[in-house]
């Protein structure tokens, strides 16, 4: 085998190393560390407790109602208020096992995470996607202050993930936020709002491109309301939003 570049290199080595490791480190769940098949993400103790966002929901943002009987209907944000993405669809429930995980991926330098959990993404899409067929992945970007404090991007390492899978390109430095944000955990949906208006902006503009967002966690959508704004605003064609997990109630 030729090496034509220290690329191709790495590739292959990194491909040996992976095997190795396989061999010496039988694959265990990154959750609860039980044994795995090769082929498994998440052992399927963990995988039963992650629950699935089932109708009756929003079809627009994709907020769980909790009534049980009914169909599918617009939540009262997205009625008064429509977002300006075209859809947003998530993995599961910010509950239980995912909630675990996302604080494990986020917090606690879980970045292994990311393919497993970029996987039950990818499942979660496999509807939604064919339909928008997106020309470009977009994740939510950090201020620089936090993307240095947690030395990694968790919206990124997502994005990066799925555009292996799909065969589509992640623009990591296209979307940026200009000015350091109070935390939203607490403020209601109104006071998120206010909270990120003008804190992103574009490097470049677009052309019509088709933008799938990816985040981790939504909860009132202020977040992805304000990214899709701003791809909109600098020449997207349309915008789409894929989450993880999606929280039970917008306040």
């Amino acid at each position: 085998m030729s090496f034509n570049s220290p690329r191709v290199l790495w590739q292959f080595l990194r491909r040996e190393l992976i095997g190795l490791a396989g061999l010496c480190f039988p694959p265990v769940c990154p959750l609860c560390r039980q044994s795995l098949p090769t082929s498994a993400t998440f052992c399927a103790s963990c995988l039963d407790t992650i629950v699935p966002v089932a109708s009756p929901c929003c079809p627009r943002c994709d907020l769980p109602f909790a009534a049980m009987d009914g169909g599918d209907h617009l939540c009262q944000s997205c009625l008064q208020d429509p977002p300006p993405f075209l859809w947003a669809k998530s993995a599961g429930l910010y509950d239980e096992t995912l909630r675990r995980a996302v604080q494990q991926f986020k917090y606690r330098g879980g970045f292994n995470l990311d393919r497993p959990l970029a996987a039950l993404m990818k499942e979660a899409l496999h509807g939604p996607l064919g339909d928008f067929c997106p020309d470009l992945l977009v994740p939510v970007p950090l201020y620089v202050t936090r993307l240095r404090q947690r030395s990694y991007n968790q919206a990124l390492l997502l994005a990066r993930a799925l555009g292996r899978c799909w065969q589509l390109p992640v623009s990591s430095r296209l979307l940026l936020r200009t000015r350091s944000t109070p935390p939203q955990i607490g403020l209601k949906a109104a006071q998120r709002r206010r909270n990120l208006r003008g804190a992103f902006a574009l490097r470049r503009p677009l052309r019509g491109e088709r933008v799938l967002l990816i985040d981790d966690v939504m909860t009132t959508g202020a977040t992805a309301r304000e990214c899709s704004r701003t791809l909109l605003d600098g020449g997207a064609g349309e915008v789409a939003v894929a989450v993880l997990a999606r929280a039970r109630l917008h306040g």
